[in-house]
């Protein structure tokens, strides 16, 4: 396939499960009428980001991915409109928690799944207590529409994760996101930073970048508040901006890309003929140290 069609989808979230994948499925059925055949829903739709505090209670909203309603109603609906949908879910195996995302293809399929590598811990972002480190690896998926990698949120400001999507063929790359303000500090306004982060992920590897956020302030259970910042969008494969939302609204963004262009402009560029892994061996410390090298 070389015309793609690709969507990006924004609302605000309660705590009625089935009203939230029922928005879901309204925007999802939008941008399929809109020609879209890839719709990139927003991370953990299907409550509040409950993150926001340290609750053991909201531990289970985790479910089995075979028994996690969105996914099976997102299924239905990718097999109905032939279209793929990542799907993003809070996921329990046994007793490990993952934020994992199903990668639902075009014949309502489950293709395999990513569980979320790096996971934040901050105020108002408590992941850590609620997350396991992901142990999926980074995934691309051949799917009905194209080669698919995905990543989710806080995995989106590490280059090292877009480029080995790229590496791995990736035709387009997916961040659904819940991001907003920082509840310890008000001034604090990251989105052109987070827009611009993902834009040079997708500017450095040529391959076109879609960002799904949430929108609505959310408040916390002891006097705190998030108000995430939407403003999801969806690049070229050079990084510009081609379909962008506001901070407030809820919304369906669509755009068409050229898979096979953008292929083409892989292979000519350069930028993968010419990398250096022999030199690259420094990126595999925390500290930037070749310690193997040193002792040689």
């Amino acid at each position: 396939m070389s015309e793609l069609t690709v969507a990006a989808t924004q609302m605000a979230c309660g705590w009625d499960r089935e009203e939230n994948i029922a928005r879901v499925e309204k925007l999802v059925r939008e941008a399929a009428s809109r020609g879209a055949r890839l719709v990139l829903p927003q991370e953990l739709f299907e409550a509040p980001y409950f993150c926001q505090d340290q609750n053991p209670d909201f531990m289970y909203l985790a479910l089995p991915i075979d028994e996690n309603p969105a996914v099976k109603r997102m299924q239905q609906l990718a097999a109905e409109l032939k279209i793929v949908i990542p799907v993003s879910i809070y996921e329990r195996a046994n007793n490990a928690l993952y934020n994992t995302l199903v990668m639902v293809d075009v014949s309502g399929d489950i293709l395999g799944i990513y569980r979320k590598s790096h996971i934040p811990d901050g105020p108002g972002y408590s992941e850590k207590y609620y997350f396991n480190g992901g142990d999926t690896g980074f995934k691309v998926w051949e799917t009905g529409v194209g080669k698919i990698g995905a990543a989710i949120c806080w995995d989106q400001w590490f280059p090292e994760v877009a480029r080995i999507l790229a590496l791995k063929g990736a035709d387009v790359i997916l961040y659904p996101t819940a991001i907003g303000s920082e509840p310890h500090d008000p001034t604090i306004n990251s989105r052109d930073h987070w827009q611009r982060t993902m834009q040079g992920h997708s500017a450095a590897n040529i391959v076109p970048v879609v960002a799904s956020n949430r929108i609505g302030t959310e408040k916390g259970l002891h006097g705190t508040q998030i108000t995430f910042y939407g403003s999801s969008f969806i690049t070229d494969a050079f990084g510009a901006k081609i379909e962008a939302a506001n901070e407030t609204d809820e919304c369906v963004l669509t755009a068409p890309l050229d898979l096979e262009a953008n292929r083409k402009q892989r292979l000519n560029w350069g930028l993968f003929r010419d990398r250096r892994v022999d030199l690259y061996k420094d990126i595999l410390s925390l500290d930037g140290e070749n310690r193997h090298a040193a002792t040689r």
